[in-house]
């Protein structure tokens, strides 16, 4: 009888349900360490995408002082990382199920690294737009890479965790970045703590490329990828468009809602403070990291994806109303309420999974993309929306040169993201259930079976 050198199975194993896979050259295997060092990897460039996204909010004096432009250009400036970021998302995917998550995130992470450089020495506007949109898209390998290797050297069952920690990694990282970056660009100035920026991209570079594993000949699949095929699956599932709705719906609030419009309609409408108002718009930041590793695991435990987004999407509904047209008085229920909203809405996570199982796994990675680019897509749809809104019923008041809208205005504005919010909630009733189960396989594989077939290929 052959002895099976994994039993009996450590508890760190168990608990995390990696499994070892055989390397490209077929001597030894990938274990259960190498696979948590390199989802780490890909976690910590995920983190580094956010620190990149929010670096312009923590040196806005610094360049409009050097580029000689207002707010309007600034924000021009800054949005070019969103644009670029999301348009890029499906071909990341593409390329990430054709050539894999190691080569791929190395590579962008070089490119993320010229950029930074360039940025830091850009003598004008222009300059820095071009280089401020390489480096968006240069990020933007970073949660299709890393929900990659999630995929190939982790058992399935526990994508959904692991989707959560991601989430979680990535918000905390716009959350404590702010602060330390600006204590840096205070001391150094700001083209200097770009060029800091440069170096951990490089060294992350390298990290990544010699720390991910390479995938096997199975997982590669090389003779069969085509791209109008990986496009064609994932554009023509029903499936994966109504998980991409639903990222559009859920996330629309977060970046768009405390991402922007939060803190003036809490200045204006409710006489908070620009730095209070700051403070309790972050809550739903909070709120969302706190809760998405939470939220993968009971999905992951349960067997079930569709219940914790239905549930959370009412819910989310319901306290986004309760915030923008019932506003408590008490600002310690209202922050409560801004970290509930944040909460309820990170049970989007496990959408990122359900996208990934109802796609055929050779283009997994295709299918997330295309959900990715609407998720980042839905802030640079809904934040001008609701600008243009607020624009419309605008009373003509204005203090220091800026307009100032009511809290009627404000209602009508956020109106427009109740109604993608419930468009979300719609197609969460829609979406076909896959009991965690991935298209190309058979059976739902059980949580006590720590062991499992790989689920990429």
């Amino acid at each position: 009888m052959a002895i099976d050198p994994n039993y009996p199975p450590d508890p760190v194993r168990l608990a995390l349900n990696t499994h070892p896979m055989p390397n490209n050259s077929g001597q030894g295997d990938v274990s259960r360490s190498i696979a948590i060092f390199a989802f780490s990897l890909g976690a910590l460039y995920f983190s580094y995408a956010f620190v990149q996204r929010v670096s312009p909010s923590v040196m806005t004096s610094e360049l409009m002082r050097d580029f000689g432009v207002g707010g309007a250009l600034l924000g021009t400036l800054s949005a070019f990382y969103f644009y670029t970021y999301a348009v890029i998302q499906m071909p990341v995917g593409m390329l990430t199920d054709r050539f894999g998550p190691r080569k791929l995130m190395s590579f962008a992470l070089v490119v993320c690294a010229l950029a930074t450089v360039g940025f830091a020495l850009s003598p004008n506007l222009l300059s820095a737009i071009v280089l401020r949109s390489l480096i968006g898209g240069s990020v933007a390998f970073a949660f299709v890479g890393t929900m990659a290797i999630a995929g190939y050297w982790f058992n399935h069952n526990r994508n959904a965790f692991l989707a959560g920690i991601l989430q979680t990694l990535g918000m905390l990282g716009a959350v404590f970045a702010q602060a330390s970056l600006r204590s840096v660009v205070e001391s150094i100035g700001w083209r200097n703590t770009m060029h800091i920026l440069a170096v951990i991209a490089a060294v992350l570079a390298l990290l990544i490329y010699f720390g991910v594993p390479k995938r096997t000949r199975s997982q590669r699949q090389v003779a069969s990828y085509n791209f109008r095929e990986a496009f064609k699956s994932a554009a023509w599932n029903r499936q994966t468009w109504l998980c991409a709705t639903i990222g559009f719906g859920m996330c629309a609030t977060m970046l768009s809602f405390s991402g922007l419009w939060a803190v003036p309609w809490l200045t204006t409408v409710h006489g908070y403070t620009p730095t209070r108002a700051s403070a309790m718009a972050s809550a739903l930041f909070l709120g969302w990291a706190v809760t998405a590793p939470a939220v993968g695991w009971i999905s992951d435990h349960i067997g079930r994806r569709n219940v914790l987004p239905q549930i959370g999407a009412v819910l989310y509904i319901l306290v986004f109303l309760v915030i923008v047209y019932f506003t408590p008085d008490s600002e310690l229920l209202l922050v409560l309420l801004i970290f509930l909203c944040g909460a309820f809405g990170s049970s989007v996570t496990v959408c990122f999974t359900v996208v990934r199982e109802h796609n055929n796994a050779s283009y997994a990675s295709t299918a997330l993309g295309l959900m990715n680019m609407f998720v980042v897509g839905s802030g640079a749809v809904m934040q001008p929306t609701i600008g243009w809104l607020l624009d419309v019923n605008w009373k003509g008041v204005m203090v220091d040169g800026a307009r100032i809208y009511d809290a009627e205005a404000y209602a009508i504005g956020f109106s427009s993201l109740l109604v993608v919010m419930v468009l979300a909630l719609i197609s969460t009733f829609v979406l076909k259930e896959t009991y965690c189960r991935s298209q190309d396989s058979d059976t739902v594989a059980p949580l006590s079976e720590v062991y499992g077939p790989a689920s990429g290929k």
